[in-house]
């Protein structure tokens, strides 16, 4: 099927304006390739330092540099949940890599911290900045120049798109992307968000709401919720850097284990001593972006991506923009309703016919490039299958089903859950900023209230417990950009918000702040450029000026006149307390040189 209009144009639009760095990007790229891994190349004593842990028959190949060797970048630590699992993966992928004659070696471990731990405490304001640590961590490990191949182990917020940013640095590397997969469902969304309003209000304690929360958040595998995490998990395989069909197994199962073995011999075979040599910098281009940008509407995923995936096109040498986000949603319909934008969870998603029938309808409707290259070695009609487990424990991938399971969860583009995609860009005299408003009723799209101002997520809980926020208001979060603060994400207004809209008050959020794949019902628009430390306009902002959020028209307004908006003078924050405890010290060079969130709030320029 011919693509849809919008999509080739906005896809055209992106490589004329990436066209220079693009192709100095690949320029880089064939360089490199010419040039091959420096193993063989090695002095001795260097080679020697390379190998030295290695078992007999490992350093004997290495030594004759007769093989591939695949280096592993891993996220593994045993406290998230998410990455827990990855503990076995390394000798899986090695086990696998001999099975085919290779050979596979840590190349080197990056951090992963969990958003969820974090929320609301200090450590969140080092979050954002984590995904530009990790990308330099998975540099130094690769620097070796020890490598043929590479496969990455990582799932969540910060991680997948720092590793991305990684691969797409050492472009000449195939690389294939292993996901752990999410933990079995346990209570249910729409239950746990009851509790967490309830506590909110006082109506139940704090045993209460750890029960709740424990019996949510209960095993190994990543967080069930449509967050930031599984939104990378979902882009991963839609971009073709997944084994199509793996990207939502449960972890610990037989199917995931042979999906991981399957993934390590994968990135072998693409790799310049197999038969399928496939660079990941060809891999990540223009089409595979906008394809990233399209699923990402379709299933209505995280608002931290309107960040991550600039960043990631950046360091392939693409320019993304909020507004190719924008106008790629106009046409790109809601297919899946996944909490917080419904009530099912991952699991429910991929058991109503997961990525597999997600791909085919969006290719359906001409919504996906099909001419891309994968990590699988074909187009994304590659990907229109689920793997499967023979008697013997091989694997098979049998066509995904065409029939949604359950279509409350999925449907095909021909009957959406709603029109648009739900990711819009707001432009006024306060800036620049996104919004998400799939799961953001239709009533509640305009919001024209008084500003209440607060410069913490704390200020405005304590109001709210006060009972100082029983009205009509818009919350105007500010001095949370990534130069003020590091950005912390601001999840915990959520409940007091969603409590206020309930009683029938008419609420919205403005922030140069984050809220995070969790956005849901309170309109809010986030992300505002230019920020307050920076001297953007959400800091001339006055207790009572009228906000008009119109999430149809696309605007973000002050109402005050032209004169005296023009004549206002945007207020100051003494942040030295953003500047020391838990490690922010460690960071004060990232705050300094840190871009703006339309940039991709990246440290990398």
């Amino acid at each position: 099927m011919t693509v849809h209009a919008r999509i080739g144009e906005v896809t055209e639009r992106i490589v004329r304006r990436s066209a220079d760095s693009r192709a100095r990007y690949i320029e880089r790229m064939e360089k490199q390739i010419e040039k091959g891994p420096r193993r063989a190349k090695m002095g001795c004593a260097n080679l020697a330092h390379g190998f030295a842990a290695c078992g007999p028959s490992d350093k004997a190949q290495l030594a004759d540099d007769v093989v591939p060797n695949l280096g592993i970048i891993t996220a593994y630590n045993d406290m998230l949940s998410a990455h827990q699992p990855y503990e076995r993966f390394p000798d899986l992928i090695r086990a696998a890599a001999r099975e085919v004659g290779a050979v596979a070696q840590v190349a080197g471990g990056v951090p992963a911290m969990c958003d969820g731990v974090t929320q609301g405490a200090l450590g969140m304001e080092m979050s954002l900045f984590s995904r530009d640590v990790i990308a330099m961590a998975a540099a130094v490990g690769l620097s070796h120049d020890m490598f043929d191949a590479a496969v990455y182990l990582g799932v969540c917020d910060k991680i997948i798109p720092g590793l991305a940013i990684a691969a797409a640095t050492f472009g000449h590397i195939p690389a294939v992307f292993i996901p752990g997969g999410p933990m079995t469902t346990g209570i249910g969304n729409d239950e746990k968000s009851k509790v967490r309003q309830l506590y909110a209000e006082g109506k139940v304690g704090r045993a209460e709401l750890l029960a709740s929360e424990s019996a949510a958040y209960h095993g190994p595998g990543t967080c069930t919720f449509y967050g930031t995490a599984n939104s990378n998990q979902m882009l991963m395989e839609i971009m073709g850097l997944h084994l199509p069909g793996s990207t939502f197994v449960n972890p610990n199962t037989p199917l995931r284990d042979a999906l991981t073995r399957e993934a390590a011999k994968r990135a072998l075979a693409i790799s310049a001593e197999g038969n399928a040599f496939t660079p990941i910098g060809r891999v990540l281009d223009e089409k595979a972006i906008v394809n990233g940008v399209v699923g990402l509407n379709a299933t209505g995923g995280s608002t931290n991506h309107t960040m991550h995936l600039i960043a990631m096109a950046k360091a392939a040498g693409i320019k993304l923009t909020w507004d190719d986000f924008s106008d790629l949603s106009d046409v790109v319909p809601l297919i899946a309703r996944v909490y917080p934008n419904g009530l099912a969870d991952v699991n429910h998603f991929h058991a109503a016919g997961g990525m597999g029938f997600l791909i085919g309808a969006l290719l359906d409707a001409g919504l996906l490039h099909e001419d891309v290259s994968t990590v699988w070695g074909t187009g994304l009609n590659g990907y229109r299958v689920e793997p499967k487990l023979n008697d013997d424990g091989s694997l098979r991938w049998v066509e995904a089903t065409r029939t949604s399971h359950d279509d409350k969860v999925l449907r095909p583009a021909s009957d959406p859950f709603q029109p648009t995609g739900g990711l819009k860009v707001l432009k006024g005299n306060l800036g620049r900023s996104v919004i998400k408003i799939s799961a953001v009723k239709a009533d509640r799209h305009v919001i024209e209230a008084p500003a209440k101002i607060f410069h913490s997520q704390e200020a405005l809980q304590k109001a709210f417990k006060a009972g100082e926020l029983d009205q009509d208001f818009v919350a105007v979060i500010r001095f949370q950009g990534p130069q003020a603060n590091g950005m912390p994400e601001l999840h915990k207004l959520t409940p007091p918000l969603g409590v206020l809209q309930d009683r029938g008050f008419k609420v919205a959020l403005v922030t140069d702040g984050r809220m995070s794949g969790a956005s849901g019902k309170v309109p809010a628009a986030i992300h505002v450029t230019p920020e307050a430390k920076d001297g953007g306009p959400i800091a001339k902002v006055r207790e009572g000026d009228i906000i008009r959020l119109d999430a149809n028209a696309g605007t973000l307004e002050v109402l005050v006149s032209d004169v005296e908006w023009a004549a206002r003078t945007a207020v100051t924050e003494d942040l030295s307390d953003n500047e020391w405890g838990m490690g922010r010290e460690l960071f004060a060079s990232f705050r300094k040189v840190v871009g703006a969130a339309e940039d991709g709030a990246s440290v990398f320029g």
